[in-house]
């Protein structure tokens, strides 16, 4: 188990999370972020997907999709975070092409963060709404992207020669919505749920049963606190915990 408290500190200077869809990251992550933020890092969000095949209303897809930049965009502000970009892949159809995977590099030269959050690229059997496939789509491209692509400068060098942005060595990748035997990290945001549920509660076009949606993610967060030996009546988030770059880590291994 990894202590996680170490890193809800201004010494993390920045947090880059992506997401498939709009509310991934307010299911899987957002108790997290409002504490970093609280601690003084700066977070900024990526969408993968435009989140256009979302929903229980029957709407124009492009309606959809400004719908829920909408209610990202606020449901971010609910945790601290005023940054997020939208890379405007189609929902229901990301893959790891290198096309993708050039976005996510070049937004990690440009942000440069302590921390990478992803979904996790591997099938949860517990729970396969978890696997959706853009899910693990959007771990498999993070994952690809920070290594080696973002640490080495001669993938995708124009990135370098006309933009600017110099490889970068990630420190950390975490990876939430993992399958339980992965988690190694578990984060308590007991004092910021409220803000996650109020993260959540903006993307009212995917809720038809508010108070539903609610019990579940609290059982989960306290399931979550249980596993990770947290004290009673706590409420935690999970992750899975790459050091990416550590202190032992040499070019290539």
């Amino acid at each position: 188990m990894i202590d996680t408290t170490q890193f809800i500190t201004a010494q993390t200077e920045r947090v880059l999370a992506f997401a498939a869809h709009p509310d991934d990251l307010d299911f899987g992550a957002a108790g997290t972020i409002a504490a970093l933020t609280a601690a003084g890092v700066e977070v900024q969000y990526c969408i993968m997907t435009d989140g256009d095949a979302g929903g229980f209303d029957e709407r124009d897809p492009q309606e959809t999709a400004r719908l829920r930049h909408l209610e990202q965009t606020v449901a971010a502000s609910k945790v601290g975070v005023s940054t997020v970009h939208f890379l405007g892949e189609r929902d229901g159809f990301l893959e790891p092409t290198h096309e993708v995977i050039r976005k996510v590099v070049r937004l990690i030269r440009q942000v440069r963060p302590t921390i990478v959050m992803a979904m996790h690229p591997e099938r949860n059997w517990d729970r396969i709404q978890r696997s959706h496939p853009d899910h693990l789509a959007c771990g498999e491209a993070v994952t690809q992207a920070i290594y080696p692509a973002v640490e080495n400068p001669f993938a995708y060098p124009e990135l370098v020669s006309d933009e600017g942005l110099n490889a970068y060595k990630v420190p950390w990748l975490w990876l939430y919505g993992a399958p339980r035997e992965r988690e190694n990290g578990f984060v308590d945001i007991t004092k910021f749920f409220e803000q996650k549920m109020d993260a959540l509660r903006a993307h009212f076009t995917q809720h038809p049963d508010v108070a539903s949606m609610e019990r579940f993610v609290e059982h989960q967060c306290r399931t979550n606190a249980e596993r990770g030996g947290l004290p009673a009546e706590a409420l935690a988030e999970s992750f899975h915990l790459v050091a990416v770059n550590a202190d032992d880590t040499i070019s290539g291994f």
